[in-house]
């Protein structure tokens, strides 16, 4: 029986580099998984999860969709406790896809987040399935080249730290950009791939899209921190 793999699957650009990664070395991924978090979390990407749709269409492999609805993460006061219950949602579903259809594995595009992939991990082993986590560890400014020399296209929709201005929402995540990012780690401590929640991206496009995704959106700014409010999403023309 061919092995199926699940893609967790935001449509940020590092849950896309762990699909494109699983892609180019073979894997058999069959479902995109995404869950929808509401305003905030402990465990999930949380802007335009919406667009996970889109960008589905375009890659071309079949979404599932996880609406929990709010899981009250703005108020919780045990991190680990709300972690645990934030995942419950998505391993019932990835559950009920093994049952039904089969499952080798999952993927998974943690870079350094202990506090998510031992989560991500205790699950797979409940599950009896294989975890691909491409990214874990790696150095973040070569995944950022890697990504950007690979074709990516990424759009910051999201930022929350300091030096992290709104000129930045919808900047694209190219060689410019990255060497600036580096330059606010030894300034402003920021993580070069914002894996601390200082920023948060969309991918556009890339060699696994078919089609690019069309974006009209308008900064919102909320005095230290802001996102791109998107009024419009389509994807574009042509098909590789």
């Amino acid at each position: 029986m061919t092995e199926q793999w699940a893609s967790l699957f935001s449509g940020g650009k590092d849950s896309s580099w762990a699909l494109y990664r699983a892609l180019e070395d073979g894997l058999n991924v069959t479902r995109l998984v995404t869950v929808h978090p509401g305003e905030d979390s402990y465990m999930y990407h949380v802007p335009a999860t919406d667009l996970a749709a889109l960008a589905a269409e375009s890659i071309g492999i079949d979404l599932l969709e996880v609406d929990p609805g709010d899981l009250g993460a703005a108020a919780a006061t045990d991190a680990g406790a709300q972690g645990d219950a934030e995942l419950e949602p998505l391993e019932a579903a990835l559950r009920e896809l093994a049952e039904r259809e089969g499952l080798s594995g999952v993927t998974a595009g943690a870079v350094e987040s202990e506090f998510q992939t031992s989560r991500i991990e205790a699950m797979c082993e409940r599950l009896g399935i294989d975890l691909f986590a491409p990214l874990w560890q790696r150095d973040p400014v070569a995944l950022g080249e890697a990504m950007i020399d690979a074709g990516f296209e990424i759009l910051i929709v999201q930022v929350a730290a300091g030096g992290l201005d709104e000129s930045w929402l919808g900047r694209r995540l190219d060689a410019d950009t990255l060497d600036d990012l580096v330059a606010l780690e030894a300034s402003h401590g920021v993580h070069p791939l914002g894996e601390g929640g200082e920023f948060e991206t969309l991918v556009t496009d890339g060699p696994h899209m078919d089609r690019p995704i069309e974006l009209w959106w308008e900064p919102v700014w909320e005095g230290t921190r802001g996102h791109v409010r998107i009024t419009d999403a389509r994807l574009g023309p042509g098909e590789r």
